[in-house]
């Protein structure tokens, strides 16, 4: 192989691993709004979406690093596309794939589980052998309880549009900077 091609497979194979896939569903107003601002924040060029209520097995193992975007559902739940998608995931084996979780909730009106569907699907990905990434600190948020603490911080970005959304831009951006060294 000419050192041309072997350099154009090289950078072809870095385009790969720096890819990142951004779970959401496209057909929720608030998710999807945040998603698509974290979609314009690290670059739509290094973001591929993927709409969490047509996803196929292969998609949730398709890159390296993952982002997904996801909100709590009545007093805790996963939306019920996620909880859909759960016994999928069993048969998945994630190791060396890296999960960076956004969860919408409202501390407000669901202070006593706030963001809790990061809670559960992160430790779904965790006992799959999946790593998270991305945690955060619990300060600027007024809440009883939340499943997506783990010692003393958000297993992610967490982000209330109900009562913070001026927050959220910043948030991002933040995070952003953060994943980026974390990545490295």
């Amino acid at each position: 192989m000419s050192s041309r091609a072997s350099e154009a497979t090289r950078d072809l194979k870095i385009c790969k691993m720096n890819k990142i896939e951004l779970f959401y569903s496209f057909n929720t107003k608030k998710t999807k709004v945040v998603a698509q601002k974290v979609h314009e924040t690290f670059g739509k060029d290094k973001i591929e979406p993927v709409n969490v209520e047509d996803m196929k097995d292969a998609d949730f193992i398709k890159f390296d690093t993952n982002i997904i975007v996801i909100s709590t559902w009545f007093d805790g739940e996963l939306p019920n596309f996620w909880d859909e998608f759960i016994p999928a995931m069993e048969e998945m084996n994630l190791k060396g794939k890296k999960f960076a979780l956004v969860g919408l909730g409202n501390q407000r009106e669901y202070s006593q589980n706030f963001c809790d569907a990061v809670g559960i699907l992160g430790e779904t990905i965790e006992e799959l052998g999946g790593k998270l990434i991305g945690f955060t600190s619990t300060d600027g948020y007024n809440f009883e309880s939340s499943r997506a603490i783990r010692d003393g911080k958000f297993m992610g970005l967490m982000i209330d549009q109900d009562t913070q959304a001026k927050l959220t831009q910043k948030r991002i951006d933040d995070w952003k900077k953060q994943l980026e060294k974390e990545l490295k």
